[in-house]
């Protein structure tokens, strides 16, 4: 039986970096919401509560009935999940003089805690809250305090029950990762079995289960989502698989020819559908990211469907939905963050059943899903791209020039990071060879490209603005580009890359002297949060 740590959702924007942290324990987890706790499973070994938007105080505040599962199973409260257990046992929970927000230290904490084991002095943590527990419950004992927060972190003294008013989910929090393991692995009990390998024999097994011999349709973007999802699926069920890509005219440069030679090589059936001219026609003139979005989302729905009719006898359509398209369409609070094209259900005249067999995964999880399965390593190493391209890389109206002027000054970016190759040691090699970047070490060093060391990479058209620039002898009104690049384990939270300042003066030479229409480059330093990825 699989273990498993099952993580309450009380709206957190962060509750999926919980699961994030739990998966990189080689333990299987489940997000579930507030309320849903499967309290008949036997495979569960402890539970999790998240933070939420809410404080316990408010009428619309999320609660659950703790009885389910403390004294039963070890509990960890976080942030809301920490308030909350002490106010439902008797302790207090006031409104902080000040919001809480951003680096503290652990001033004093229990060593002789299991929760901090391997902890060090002046530990830094990641406050994120407007209340503050100013009383614990009976029975219960304070573990860490900072500067500002003398329950930091609190337990039962009877019951496997532990606390903490900080983030341990975020990198921010710089012991968080060994916290989380203290708990899921010393005080759960966690085998810490679960990897990609056992993911694809348990997935290739279920698909072959729900599936049978019906046919399925796929909707490919390129992406390592989508490929990963093909192959997966290609293995459950061979030639009953059909896959379709369709080209929205926003795709990188030469991408939809590159990719079908890709797909060629890995054996899919592959339908390239070229739509580009229909998508141009029904953004023009929309400025709105989301609007830009919808029409997309629509417009791909109307070209695939009726390519998916010409394919008699399907009865699903299979997506690469991954966790995070999921969590940042909608979450439990119901606050849209952004939509995602594939996300949301099927039209009612497609007549098919959904299928996402990556749903619960992670990106990276994902790479490690497709390395298990032999895929080629330039297809897993892909970064992320939206599913709407360009088009929300483009500030402003959408025509073919503007998207041939990013097209350019995207690709020059993207080489030039592939070409730039740097050697790490220490910490840094250490990181990106975790991350699953192949790369031979020898005398403690190890080379590999900007772009495998970082998360994702892009070029924005600030096509509403007109930069006066001076080429020549003559004055120039052109448009800039911005150049963003991030590191991150899991979309997120993400910092700037801080890329070399020799790299960034020969890639902005380049496209400005090679791409028409650009007479600026501008190099993006906000992190997420507070920033997206993305420009939109």
């Amino acid at each position: 039986m699989q273990q498993k740590i099952i993580i309450l959702d009380f709206g957190s924007q962060t509750t999926q970096l919980i699961g994030r942290r739990v998966r990189e324990l080689d333990t299987f987890c489940e997000i579930m919401p507030y309320n849903k706790f499967p309290k008949d499973d036997e495979s569960v070994i402890g539970v999790i509560l998240s933070g939420s938007p809410y404080s316990v105080h408010d009428k619309e505040a999320f609660k659950v009935d703790l009885s389910q599962f403390i004294g039963r199973i070890p509990v960890l409260g976080i942030c809301y999940g920490a308030q909350y257990i002490s106010y439902s046992n008797g302790g207090k929970v006031e409104a902080a003089d000040s919001r809480e927000y951003g680096r503290a230290c652990l001033e004093q904490f229990d060593k002789k805690d299991p929760l901090f084991k391997g902890f060090v002095d002046k530990s830094q943590v990641w406050m994120s809250h407007g209340d503050t527990i100013t009383a614990i419950p009976e029975d219960y004992k304070c573990i860490a305090s900072t500067a500002n927060v003398k329950f930091a972190a609190y337990a039962s003294t009877k019951q496997p029950v532990w606390a903490v008013q900080f983030h341990p989910e975020v990198f921010h929090s710089l012991q968080g990762t060994q916290l989380l393991k203290n708990f899921v692995v010393d005080i759960c009990g966690s085998r810490q079995d679960w990897s990609a390998d056992s993911f694809v024999e348990t997935t290739v097994k279920e698909l072959k289960e729900q599936l049978g011999d019906d046919k399925v349709i796929l909707g490919l973007s390129g992406g390592v989502d989508s490929s990963v999802a093909a192959v997966l699926l290609n293995k459950a069920i061979g030639k009953n698989l059909t896959c379709i890509f369709v080209d929205h005219g926003m795709l990188r440069k030469n991408e939809f020819r590159d990719v079908m030679e890709d797909y060629k090589c890995l054996g899919l059936n592959v339908i390239g559908v070229d739509a580009s001219e229909k998508f141009f026609a029904d953004l023009a003139g929309v400025t709105d990211p989301e609007k830009k979005r919808k029409i997309i989302g629509r417009d791909f729905v109307e070209v695939f469907n009726a390519e998916a009719k010409k394919q008699t006898g399907a009865k699903w359509l299979a997506q690469g939905t991954i966790y995070p398209d999921r969590i940042e369409s909608l979450n439990i609070t119901g606050k849209v963050i952004k939509s995602h094209h594939n996300v949301g259900g099927l039209p009612k005249e497609m007549n098919l059943q959904l299928c996402e067999p990556l749903k619960w995964l992670f990106k990276d999880e994902v790479r490690r899903v497709g390395r298990s399965m032999g895929m080629p390593e330039h297809l897993i190493t892909r970064h992320p791209f939206p599913g709407p391209g360009l088009a929300v890389r483009i500030l402003g109206d959408i025509t073919p020039e503007k998207v041939r002027i990013l097209q350019d000054a995207d690709d020059i970016y993207i080489r030039g990071l592939r070409d730039y190759k740097v050697r790490l040691s220490g910490e840094d090699a250490r990181r990106v060879l975790a991350a699953g970047v192949p790369a031979d070490m020898q005398n403690g060093e190890i080379e590999v490209s900007l772009y495998d060391q970082i998360w994702q990479a892009g070029t924005v058209l600030l096509s509403t603005v007109r930069s006066v620039g001076v080429m020549g002898d003559e004055r120039t009104y052109e448009h800039p580009v911005a150049l963003r690049g991030v590191t991150s384990t899991d979309a997120m939270t993400a910092d700037w890359a801080h890329l070399p300042y020799d790299f960034m003066a020969k890639v902005s030479n380049e496209i400005i002297n090679k791409v028409r229409g650009v007479n600026r480059v501008c190099y993006d330093i906000s992190s997420k949060p507070p920033a997206t990825i993305e420009w939109e």
